[in-house]
C-alpha cells in the first residue's frame, strides 16, 4: 500500500505540517502496552501537572499497514491499570500531540482516545514497517533500559533480557590467581589492600547454590538506566557468599546464570553485606568501572573438584510432614497440580505483589499442599502451570496462622521447575513418579479445577475469633468509603472489606438463568412454586441507558486536558459493568422499620422483577477440559473460554443495606462445599451458622435453594458485620463476595 492510503502515515504527514495535536478518526488497533518508571526528566514534558504514581506507558497501534509506538499521557494511565487499553482492543479518535525529544526520530504523545470492542484477529503485525520509533528501542519519556512487565516488578519482559549463554564465554577462563571465598572474607575482614581495593583482580571459582527473584529498585526521582539487583549464593570447599548483579549485569546475565552452574569471576568488588548488621562480606558484579568477567565452566572432574557437588531437594518435606513444620520453616516439596488459581494482586506499601494459589497432592497424606505463589521471576515457568503437570518447588515457607492452619509461600529464593522433573532421580520425585502411574488418569484430569473465587485462610467462623484478630476491633467502613475503595481498586487488586450491614434481599439462581431466579425480600418471598418468572415477563436491564457509553473525564474537557471515552460492548455473562455489578443504589424506603406497611402491599401486588448482578465467570471455579492453553485463561490478562465448564453454577447474591447511610451493595455468596473448601464443621444450617461459616454444613445434607428462600425472613432487620472480599476483574467489572456475615 503505497503511503497516502496508509491511515497512520496520513496522519503523521497532518502532524509535520500543522506541527500541533492531529486526531485520526479511523478505527486502530492496540498492539501492545509497555510500562516503565518515570524518572527525573518528565518534568520537561508534564511541568504542569501534579502526576500521581511513578509508572509511564507506550502504546504500540497499527492501521493494519504499519506501527507506531505513542507515549500514553500519565492522565489516562487508569484506562491501562483497569485493563481497559489493552492488547487487542480498538481504539479511534486517537489524539496525538507530537513531542519535542532530542532524537532524530518524531514521537507522539497519545492524550485523547475512544476505547472499542475488540475486532477479532488482526493477524500477524509483527513484521509491519514502524513508522516511528519502535518499541524495542525502549521506552519514549524515560531514560530506562527496559520495559517492565504490566502487572508486576519482579519478572522480566522482552528481548534485551539474554537467554542464551554468549558462546564466546562459555569456557572462558583466565591465568590470574586463584583466591577462596573464605580467604576473600578474612581479608576483606582484615582490611588486606589486595581486598579492600575497589578491584579484586583474582579469579575466584565458586558454584550457584541459590537465585533470589529480581528486585527492582526504579525510583521517579533516579536516573538510573536499569535498576536492577539479583543476589547468588554461591560457594566453594571453604565457605558461601552472597554474589550481587547489579542492573545490566541482571539483563546479561539473570537468565543465564541458574543454581548448579560452576562459574569464574574476575575484576568483582568486594563489600560489606548489604543492609546487614553482621560482619560478613558479599561480591558485587558491576558492569562498568570496569566490567566484572564472569564465565560459565563445564561441570568435569576439572572443575567441580573445586567447588562441592550440586544439592538437590535437600530440605525437602512430604504433605505428611508439613503440618508439624514450625512457623517460617524453609522447605522443598514435590507434588501434582491438582488446582491453579486466578491471578491476583495485593498491595503492599506503593506496589501490587502479583500472586495464585496453587494446589499440590503427592501421595503422601490425604491434603492437598496449598501455596501462596507470588512472582519468582521465571515468567515463562509460570505461563506453563496447568493441572496434572508434575512440579518442584524449592525455597518455600510455612506460615502458620492462631488457628492451626498452614500454608506455603515465597521466600526470596523460591525457584519452580517443571521441565524434565520426569527426569529427575531425586527419591521424592521417583515416588511421586510412581504414584502417579498407579493413578486412573482420566479421573485425574476430571478432578483437576482452575480459577475461581478462592481465599485462604478463610475468615474464623467466631466474631468473637475475628474480632481477636483484629486487636479489639476491624477497622469498619461506611457506605460511601465503600464506594471509593472500590473505585480504586486496579486490575485483579485483591481487598477486603468489613461493613455494617443489614440483608434487604437473598435471590439463588444458576450462571445463565438469572432470570429464573428464586429470592426473598423484605417483606416478600418467592420460589420456583410459588412466584417464578415466565420468560416473557420484560426484565429490567441492570445497565441504564446513560452507561452505555461512559467518559472517564469531564463531558467538555479543558484546553490541554486529555481525555478517553468507553465504548459499549456486547453484553455477555462474563462483561458486566461495574455500576451494574457493583451498583450503590440510593434506599427509596427510608423507614426501614416499616415493615407491615410492605408486608400487606406484597400479599396484593405483584413485586418488580429483582435487580442484581449475574455472577462474573471468573468468580466460578473450571473444571479441567484436558487442554494446557485453559490455564492461561486465568492469568492476568487472560479471558475465559465461552463453553468453559464450572465446579457449580449456582450461587446466591445478598443484597446488603450498608449502614449508616443506607446505601446498597450486592454481594455474591457461594456456601456450597466444593474440593477447594478447607475444613469445615457441624452447624444447625440457619442462616445465622451459614453466613458464619462462609458454607452449608459439613455433617447434613445442606438446605435446597427453595427451602433457603423461604428461610429468608430469619435475616428481616439483622443488624450484620459482613466481611466482603473484593477484586477487580477488568473494565468496569468488580467482584464482590461475602466471605463471613455475623449477627450483632
Amino acid at each position: 500500500m503505497s503511503a497516502s492510503d496508509c491511515v497512520l502515515r496520513r496522519t503523521m504527514s497532518r502532524a509535520a505540517s500543522v506541527r500541533n495535536q492531529v486526531v485520526c478518526r479511523e478505527m486502530l488497533h492496540v498492539l501492545d502496552v509497555y510500562r516503565y518508571t518515570r524518572d527525573p526528566s518528565y518534568f520537561v514534558y508534564f511541568h504542569n501537572i501534579i502526576l500521581i504514581g511513578a509508572d509511564f506507558y507506550d502504546v504500540v497501534l497499527c492501521d493494519g499497514d504499519c506501527r507506531i509506538s505513542v507515549a500514553l499521557d500519565p492522565r489516562l494511565n487508569s484506562l491501562v491499570e483497569k485493563n481497559v487499553l489493552r492488547r487487542g482492543v480498538a481504539v479511534r479518535n486517537a489524539a496525538l500531540l507530537p513531542l519535542d525529544l532530542p532524537v532524530t526520530v518524531k514521537s507522539f504523545i497519545l492524550n485523547s482516545v475512544e476505547v472499542c470492542a475488540p475486532e477479532g484477529d488482526q493477524g500477524d503485525c509483527d513484521n509491519l514497517p514502524w513508522i516511528t520509533r519502535s518499541s524495542t528501542s525502549g521506552p519514549i519519556l524515560a531514560n530506562r533500559m527496559v520495559y517492565l512487565p504490566l502487572w508486576n516488578n519482579v519478572d522480566f519482559l522482552g528481548s534485551p533480557w539474554r537467554k542464551k549463554l554468549p558462546p564466546q564465554l562459555a569456557l572462558e577462563t583466565d591465568p590470574l590467581p586463584r583466591v577462596t571465598v573464605e580467604a576473600l572474607r578474612q581479608g576483606f575482614l582484615r582490611h588486606q589492600e589486595w581486598v579492600v581495593h575497589p578491584i579484586c583482580n583474582l579469579q575466584m571459582i565458586v558454584r550457584i547454590t541459590q537465585k533470589s527473584h529480581l528486585m527492582y529498585y526504579g525510583k521517579a526521582e533516579r536516573r538510573s538506566s536499569c535498576p536492577y539487583r539479583a543476589v547468588l549464593q554461591v560457594c566453594d570447599h571453604t565457605g558461601g557468599v552472597a554474589l550481587v548483579l547489579w542492573e545490566s549485569m541482571c539483563v546479561d546475565w539473570y537468565c543465564v546464570l541458574n543454581p548448579g552452574h560452576i562459574i569464574s569471576l574476575t575484576l568483582f568488588q568486594v563489600k560489606p553485606l548489604y543492609r546487614s548488621d553482621s560482619s560478613d562480606i558479599e561480591i558485587s558484579v558491576n558492569s562498568q568501572h570496569p566490567r566484572t568477567r564472569i564465565s560459565v565452566l563445564p561441570d568435569t572432574q576439572t572443575w567441580s573438584d573445586m567447588v562441592p557437588s550440586q544439592t538437590f531437594l535437600e530440605r525437602f518435606c512430604g504433605s505428611e510432614q508439613l503440618p508439624d513444620c514450625p512457623h517460617d520453616t524453609v522447605c522443598d516439596v514435590v507434588g501434582l497440580l491438582v488446582f491453579i488459581g486466578r491471578s491476583e494482586r495485593i498491595r503492599k506499601g506503593t506496589l501490587l505483589l502479583e500472586y495464585r494459589w496453587l494446589f499440590m497432592e503427592d501421595g503422601r497424606s490425604f491434603k492437598p499442599i496449598r501455596i501462596q505463589l507470588f512472582s519468582t521471576s521465571q515468567p515463562d515457568v509460570h505461563r506453563q502451570l496447568h493441572p496434572m503437570m508434575p512440579v518442584v518447588c524449592c525455597g518455600l515457607k510455612v506460615i502458620r496462622s492462631e488457628e492451626g492452619l498452614w500454608y506455603l509461600t515465597n521466600t526470596p529464593n523460591t525457584l519452580l521447575y517443571c521441565s524434565g522433573v520426569g527426569k529427575m532421580t531425586h527419591a521424592a520425585v521417583q515416588r511421586l513418579r510412581d504414584w502417579v502411574r498407579r493413578q486412573d488418569h482420566e479421573r485425574i484430569w476430571r478432578s483437576g479445577l482452575i480459577g475461581g473465587f478462592f481465599t485462604y485462610p478463610p475468615t474464623p467462623a467466631s466474631l468473637e475469633t475475628y474480632m481477636r484478630g483484629w486487636q479489639g476491633a476491624p477497622p469498619i467502613v461506611q457506605g460511601s468509603e465503600l464506594q471509593w475503595e472500590m473505585k480504586k481498586l486496579c486490575y485483579r487488586e485483591r481487598k477486603t472489606f468489613c461493613i455494617q450491614a443489614t440483608v434487604t434481599m437473598v435471590t439463588h439462581c444458576r450462571r445463565g438463568e438469572e432470570e429464573l431466579c428464586i429470592f426473598w425480600r423484605d417483606g416478600f418471598s418467592s420460589s420456583p412454586s410459588s412466584s417464578s418468572w415466565p420468560q416473557s415477563t420484560p426484565q429490567p436491564s441492570p445497565i441504564s441507558a446513560s452507561l452505555c457509553k461512559r467518559k472517564l473525564f469531564m463531558e467538555s474537557p479543558q484546553k490541554g486536558r486529555p481525555t478517553a471515552t468507553v465504548q459499549p460492548q456486547a453484553r455477555s455473562n462474563t462483561a458486566i459493568l461495574f455500576e451494574a455489578s457493583l451498583e450503590f443504589l440510593q434506599n427509596t424506603d427510608s423507614d426501614s422499620d416499616d415493615t407491615d406497611d410492605r408486608d400487606d402491599q406484597s400479599s396484593v401486588t405483584r413485586p418488580t422483577v429483582p435487580d442484581f448482578p449475574p455472577v462474573a465467570a471468573e468468580t466460578l471455579t473450571m473444571r479441567c477440559d484436558g487442554s494446557i492453553q485453559q490455564a492461561a485463561t486465568v492469568t492476568m490478562g487472560g479471558t475465559l473460554p465461552r463453553d468453559a465448564v464450572f465446579c457449580c453454577d449456582d450461587y446466591y447474591t445478598l443484597t446488603l443495606r450498608v449502614l449508616p447511610e443506607h446505601l446498597c451493595v450486592s454481594a455474591v455468596f457461594l456456601p456450597q462445599r466444593t474440593p477447594l473448601s478447607p475444613r469445615g464443621c457441624a452447624h444447625e444450617n440457619t442462616w445465622a451458622s451459614i453466613l458464619a461459616n462462609g458454607a452449608f454444613s459439613t455433617h447434613t445434607l445442606p438446605p435446597t435453594p427453595d427451602d433457603l428462600i423461604r428461610m429468608g425472613q430469619q435475616l428481616a432487620n439483622k443488624k450484620m458485620l459482613c466481611v466482603l472480599e473484593m477484586c477487580h476483574l477488568g473494565g468496569d467489572t468488580t467482584e464482590v463476595v461475602l466471605s463471613r456475615g455475623f449477627i450483632i
